[in-house]
């Protein structure tokens, strides 16, 4: 096996880990009846996705492989949506999704490119034009590891070969005479940084492929119309997917695109049915939440870089964080992957993102007006609290996770997603995806 295919064998192998320890945890402390769960599974396996709703206006919005980044960026933000699936161009007449489509481009994927190309672009801008030539993957290597463990597939040297380029010929780093070390000459270019990000080549010209490529968050993974809603819960709920696109067999079209907060809005709707009432109307502790002890919640000071809360999210594969403060971790805050958005279409805010706090960001989010999106603070419940009220919050507010708070103060407790909601009303049958879906979890993450 060669090295390559060994380390992504690996990979694959502790992903499925990951799963199965997590859905373990939650059988095992859920404590639902197991003729209730039975009940359960045979319900959900007996809905068909066609007859899931449709996404807000009848048409999944999906995204060309060579739309620039910023522009991709733009349609999340336009559309409120927080992912797309992205058309391969070269095959956009293909009734195959396999050469149609891809993968999933979301904001998850868009920081990760951010956070290498900002070290690549400080790069650029601590050069001159004496030392543009210099510049070379030793350089990039080590200032990537020191700040951001940086070690992505990019062609490193030569994207910065090109940024200097870019840099010096545009006049940004020789008009100065910048010498100094990187991160120092991005703090001091303000929103010459952010042109050389989004407005200079290469950065410019990047493309969503590009970034597809050597950024994917998760495995391209639809599922046809005849397909039964356990079989989504499940890719939801225990194998970690955000959102499960629906096809039809000889169409090429999405036809739905089906999202973890999707599914928890459509249980929220099944008020007044026996098996949700009562499920609901169980404490979040009488089903073993939150799954995770409070020192095992990854949090954010309110006074560190926002620079570091996202480099955070991207580290532990997570969406959000609490912000928190004091030594008894009051929950002040809340920041989650859609705030990157606020970077890629503010200049005045991305200029200045390495010196900026996370309190600092929060407050320019709650100002940034309502073209941007609202900021979303943090929403609580209390260990006591119901699951029917934490699914109300999820899905009447829009939000992904929902902070259990304790004691006088809001101290943080734990954290409940959409994907711990989910998994409190399903479980796996044995063989289910080679039995139903023709194929084995090894494989299904390796799409």
């Amino acid at each position: 096996m060669a090295g390559s295919e060994a380390v992504e064998d690996k990979e694959i192998k502790s992903a499925v880990s990951s799963c199965e320890a997590y859905f373990e945890k939650v059988q095992s402390r859920k404590n639902l009846p197991k003729s209730l769960q039975e009940t359960l599974n045979s319900a959900f396996a007996g809905i068909p996705v066609s007859s899931f709703p449709q996404v807000p206006g009848g048409r999944v919005i999906e995204i060309p492989a060579e739309t620039p980044v910023s522009e991709a960026v733009k349609i999340l933000s336009d559309s409120k949506i927080l992912s797309a699936p992205v058309i391969n161009t070269d095959h956009e007449s293909s009734l195959d999704w396999r050469e149609r489509y891809l993968g999933i481009i979301d904001y998850s994927s868009i920081i990760l490119w951010v956070l290498e190309s900002a070290e690549l672009a400080a790069i650029a801008l601590s050069a001159t034009s004496a030392t543009a030539a210099g510049v070379g993957a030793g350089a990039v290597g080590a200032l990537g590891v020191a700040a951001l463990g940086v070690t992505g597939p990019v062609a490193v040297a030569g994207l910065a070969a090109a940024a200097v380029g870019a840099a010096v010929a545009g006049g940004v780093a020789a008009d100065r005479g910048i010498g100094k070390d990187a991160p120092t000459a991005a703090d001091n270019l303000g929103k010459d940084f952010y042109q050389v990000i989004l407005q200079e080549e290469p950065f410019k010209s990047t493309t969503v492929r590009t970034i597809l490529k050597s950024f994917r968050w998760a495995p391209f993974l639809p599922v046809s119309t005849e397909s039964s809603m356990l079989s989504v819960m499940l890719l939801l709920s225990k194998y970690r997917l955000r959102n499960v696109p629906v096809i039809k067999s000889g169409e090429p079209d999405i036809k739905n695109y089906v999202t973890q907060s999707a599914v928890v809005h459509g249980l929220e709707g099944c008020k007044g049915r026996d098996w949700f009432d009562h499920i609901s109307a169980l404490s979040i502790s009488d089903l073993g939440l939150p799954f995770m002890s409070p020192n095992e919640v990854i949090s954010i000071e309110s006074e560190e870089l926002i620079l570091e809360a996202f480099k955070r999210m991207r580290d532990n594969n997570i969406g959000g964080l609490p912000v928190i403060e004091g030594p008894n971790k009051k929950i002040v805050g809340n920041i989650s992957m859609r705030d990157i958005r606020y970077l890629l279409l503010q200049p005045e805010v991305f200029s200045n993102f390495r010196q900026l706090t996370v309190k600092s960001f929060a407050t320019k989010i709650a100002t940034a007006g309502e073209e941007y999106g609202l900021a979303i603070p943090a929403i609580t419940c209390r260990p006591d609290s119901t699951l029917g009220s934490v699914i109300n919050s999820l899905a009447s507010r829009s939000v992904h996770r929902v902070y259990v708070a304790a004691g006088d103060e809001n101290e943080l407790y734990g954290v409940i997603t959409l994907r711990d909601v989910i998994s409190c009303f399903v479980s796996e049958p044995p063989n289910y995806f080679e039995n139903c879906l023709g194929f084995s979890v090894k494989e299904m993450l390796n799409r």
